[in-house]
């Protein structure tokens, strides 16, 4: 039987893990999560960066940045901003899934106590090429693509300027927030 204290553990590490299992939500970024960051450059400019995991696909970051600096324009005082410059960028690795190490293996040995070896299977013994139906597999290989988005916005008060480059910050609030997904509480 569990004691309380392993429950609790236990229970930790299935949220955990719950958490890895879904799109980054909308929030700003620690040292151990992903999402939002921003930098004031001068008094009406600001980097703004949205970085995802790699369940968030390249719409959501992108949704996301614009949202963040909508919500940024608001928050210091201004009505409308401009991206000066936009990027996102998309960093893919392959990392490897299941496959195992047989003992069957024409490289495996065995270390006694002493770390002597006690056994050691030749490569003519194990069979050039011997896969092990149980044991042995070569690994599988799955690409990881994150997404991250940012963008240099300069603010502006008053109405946007009839120019496709400028949002007006209160209507990118509007339209967006029903897209907006945020953490748990």
């Amino acid at each position: 039987m569990m004691n309380k204290k392993n429950v609790v553990t236990a229970i930790a590490a299935l949220a955990a893990l719950g958490a890895c299992a879904t799109a980054t939500p909308y929030q700003a970024a620690t040292p151990s999560d992903r999402g939002y960051t921003d930098q004031q450059i001068e008094q009406n400019r600001w980097v703004v960066n949205f970085a995802g995991n790699s369940l968030t696909d390249r719409q959501t970051v992108e949704t996301y940045l614009l949202y963040r600096a909508a919500e940024l324009t608001v928050q210091t005082g201004y009505d409308n901003f401009r991206m000066v410059r936009r990027t996102t960028d998309a960093d893919r690795n392959f990392v490897p899934v299941g496959g195992t190490y047989s003992h069957f293996s024409p490289y495996y040995s065995f270390y006694g106590p002493r770390g002597r070896r006690v056994a050691y299977y030749p490569h003519h013994w194990a069979g050039a090429g011997f896969n092990d139906p149980f044991f042995s597999r070569a690994p599988d290989y799955r690409e990881v693509t994150r997404f991250e988005a940012s963008a240099e916005i300069l603010m502006g008060r008053g109405p946007s300027p009839d120019d496709p480059a400028y949002f007006d910050a209160r209507d990118v609030l509007s339209n967006l927030s029903g897209t907006i997904l945020r953490p748990a509480p």
